[in-house]
């Protein structure tokens, strides 16, 4: 027997304990496995490379090809294509923004249409400002002044005068629109000659309405002048007051002048035509009724006949003016027709006669007014137009609601009179004949 312990069998390696990888894997001790970037497969379950004949581990399979890097497109091209999609993208802001612009657009139209379409009283205002005339602009109690200024027409096709005027029919409008709780009451800052008989009485109907409807008082100021028409306006007022140095009164109708050219010999139809040459001269004249109404009128007389026919027709305003007048402020209508005639008074006789209730400063007035209706004068504001709003000009609206423009000079060309009061000798006024000069040149 030898000595020599026998050798052992030769046997296949003995795989070494699998180690952990990370993400929860196993492998062997140098053998590629399932999270490794090396792996051409991943090993079957367990972890352990299979075994294969000859005990020798398997031959690991080539690494994979790496995918391609994409191509890098050269700076133009790159620009190029993010130039077109900022250019995209601003282009369909600008589409949207256009869009929504449009739609505001048409929303601000149709408002703006909504408010013309009522462009009398309160739909005219929402395009006006309001401007504070006296009292605290905090005040919580409110007057509203409306201005009667100038020549008193009836509306915007009586046409313009050399100097600004009020449209009686738009006024009218404007009172019948507001409501008990636009105002405690109104104010009328009476400054005209007077006007149109027509828009005359539409104002002072108006105003008994206005009245009636909110149970809310209206009272007159005089701030200058309120003649003929103007007193035709604020007689129904329920407190007349005047400032010192007004005039007041001229009760009475005027027609005319009505012009007759005698033995007309030429008529200028030239580039400056509209002459007329006669060898008789020029006579025109006036119907009046109202002692006194005309005075100054230095032309003959109408016919007879002609003189009848018209002078019918202005006594029936005449009455109707006297009429008016008499019961608003009562008095007995032969105290106008016989004692005042068509005159006009200073102040103290207009308040003797009963035209006028007193005489204050407009401070002093408003403060009167606030307080007769009913509301503490030291929380009360008096409140004008003043005019169209930044939208109302924006559309091209140049006056205040009521209020007559001037007519202006074209092309180097002097202001013309397009007023009916100044074109038409057959309009029965009932204004002071001595504004004609400035209204109608």
């Amino acid at each position: 027997m030898s000595d020599q312990t026998p050798s052992q069998p030769t046997s296949p390696r003995t795989p070494a304990p699998e180690q952990a990888v990370p993400g929860g894997s196993t492998q062997a001790p140098g053998v590629p496995g399932a999270g490794d970037p090396r792996a051409g497969a991943p090993f079957p379950p367990g972890g352990a490379a299979p075994a294969v004949a000859g005990g020798r581990p398997p031959v690991p399979p080539p690494y994979a090809a790496a995918p391609p890097a994409p191509r890098r497109e050269g700076g133009f091209k790159r620009g190029f294509g993010i130039g077109s999609g900022v250019g995209l993208g601003l282009g369909a802001a600008a589409v949207a923004l256009s869009l929504v612009g449009g739609v505001v657009s048409v929303a601000s139209m149709a408002a703006f249409a909504g408010m013309a379409s009522s462009m009398a009283g309160v739909g005219q205002t929402q395009l006006e400002t309001m401007n504070t005339v006296w009292g605290p602009e905090t005040a919580t109690n409110t007057l509203r002044a409306i201005p009667i200024e100038g020549t008193i027409m009836a509306h915007g096709s009586d046409g313009l005068g050399l100097t600004g005027g009020t449209y009686g029919y738009e006024v009218a409008d404007l009172l019948d629109d507001l409501t008990a709780e636009d105002a405690g009451g109104v104010v009328l800052l009476m400054n005209t000659p007077g006007g149109s008989i027509s828009g005359s009485a539409a104002m002072s109907s108006a105003m008994e309405r206005y009245k009636e409807r909110t149970g809310k008082p209206v009272y007159a100021y005089v701030q200058d002048m309120s003649a003929s028409g103007g007193m035709w306006t604020m007689a129904g007022a329920d407190e007349i007051l005047a400032d010192h140095g007004s005039l007041v009164g001229s009760v009475g109708v005027i027609m005319g002048p009505i012009a007759q050219y005698t033995d007309v010999v030429a008529v200028d139809g030239g580039i400056l035509g509209g002459g007329v040459t006669t060898t008789g001269g020029v006579t025109q004249e006036y119907i009046t009724a109202g002692r006194g109404k005309d005075v100054g009128n230095p032309y003959r007389p109408l016919t007879d006949e002609e003189r009848a026919d018209l002078q019918s027709f202005i006594d029936q305003e005449y009455a109707a003016f006297v009429d008016h007048v008499a019961t608003a402020r009562d008095i007995a209508p032969s105290v106008i027709v016989d004692d005042l005639g068509a005159a006009m008074l200073g102040t103290e006789r207009a308040q003797e006669v009963g035209y006028i209730d007193g005489v204050m400063g407009r401070p002093e007035a408003f403060r009167h007014f606030a307080e007769a209706a009913g509301l503490d004068p030291d929380d009360t504001k008096v409140e004008q137009s003043a005019g169209p709003d930044m939208w109302g000009s924006l559309f091209g609206i140049e006056r205040a609601f009521g209020t007559a423009p001037a007519a202006q000079p074209v092309d180097g060309q002097p202001a013309r009179v397009t007023s009916t009061l100044c074109t038409s000798s057959r309009t029965p006024l009932a204004w002071d004949p001595q504004a004609a000069a400035s209204f109608c040149g």
